[in-house]
């Protein structure tokens, strides 16, 4: 059973531009005390065809956890645009938050992102070049999120049961990682022949989670990224503070 449960999700500022920083105001529920911080990430996809263009614009620690509902904002900044290929700036990709408790994540949030240039131009030409990044549009499609739960030992010590069940986990994360199947891919290959609406850009910037499990398959980034594709530095730990 998790210890800490994902309940609300809602992306502030949104729309923005491109260069503003992401906020994410996040509602989670604790239901026993814990030893350590969480530590939450926020990591921006800036290539459907390359991971190395992957960022981690954010990364803090979270804590001490008291039992029951706490509520903080994750704010982390703009994507460097001088990481992302030219060719990927506008158009959909992915921003992912994810949760880890002791160097384990457990829960990861995929949220479609589009950018647009705000002024008019010539689509045989695209827009100018080099971008005026100024006039970059940011939505974070934040309806319909993808989450991801992944099951971690929270203790200190685990019964022979639960340590076989926890080497079956690992061993199954193995093979996704092998397979090169992950979140962002796969929420790309979903996003083939959609609409923004029915990527959730109805601009309702909350999202629900609820306790039990999701039917969404852990392969969310390679089907994203293909998708995406389809359709056209050392992170910093802090403490962060909780209502």
């Amino acid at each position: 059973m998790a210890l800490v449960n994902v309940v609300n999700m809602a992306v502030l500022d949104n729309p923005s531009q491109f260069l503003s920083p992401f906020s994410f105001e996040i509602t989670f529920e604790c239901l026993q005390p814990l030893a350590d911080d969480l530590e939450w990430k926020v990591l921006y996809v800036g290539s459907a065809e390359d991971t190395s263009h992957d960022q981690v614009l954010d990364e803090i620690l979270v804590g001490p956890i008291p039992v029951g509902i706490n509520k903080f904002v994750l704010q982390a900044d703009a994507p460097d645009i001088g990481q992302i290929p030219e060719g990927d700036v506008l158009g959909v990709t992915v921003v992912l938050v994810t949760c880890s408790y002791r160097e384990k994540e457990f829960v990861r949030v995929g949220y479609y992102v589009n950018n647009e240039y705000a002024e008019p131009y010539d689509e045989e030409k695209g827009p100018p070049k080099p971008l005026d990044m100024n006039k970059v549009r940011r939505l974070v499609l934040s309806d319909k999120p993808r989450v991801t739960r992944f099951p971690i030992q929270w203790g200190d010590k685990e019964e022979p049961q639960q340590a076989s069940q926890q080497d079956q986990n690992d061993h199954q994360a193995q093979q996704q990682q092998q397979q090169g199947q992950s979140m962002e891919g796969q929420m790309l290959e979903d996003a083939k022949g959609m609409t923004l609406d029915e990527m959730g850009g109805n601009g309702n910037n909350d999202a629900e989670f609820e306790e039990e499990e999701d039917d969404l398959s852990v392969e969310g980034k390679d089907m994203m990224m293909e998708d995406i594709a389809m359709m056209g530095n050392t992170p910093v730990s802090a403490t962060a503070a909780m209502e």
